[in-house]
């Protein structure tokens, strides 16, 4: 269980790079600061802590519950806002449009 003096990060996780839709884009997320500095094992070279709260990412469908969860539990929480969604529109017939600045790529 976690302690008082745990601190959490909630936020609205961003589309990777991948991704064309806003799938998984609409939930809040809360998870653990880290507890302890990441070691490296002597044995494999792969790195890894013993702080198993890492591991923890809880979802929610609104703000307000993952802050009620955190604060239920008496866990420190910082909350970060999302960043505006701009969207480009984007017409086809540009590529072919009269006196257009832009080097014709194939």
């Amino acid at each position: 269980m976690a302690g008082p003096t745990e601190t959490v990060r909630i936020y609205m996780p961003a589309r990777n790079a991948m991704q064309s839709g806003r799938g998984r884009t609409q939930e809040w997320v809360l998870e653990f600061a880290p507890g302890e500095k990441q070691r490296i094992d002597p044995l494999m070279g792969w790195s890894g802590s013993g702080d198993t709260n890492g591991q923890v990412h809880l979802r929610f469908a609104t703000r307000e519950e993952a802050v009620a969860y955190a604060e239920a539990r008496g866990l420190r929480y910082e909350v970060e806002e999302p960043k505006p969604i701009r969207i480009k529109a984007k017409v086809y017939a540009d590529n072919f449009r009269f006196g257009r600045t832009d080097n014709w790529t194939h």
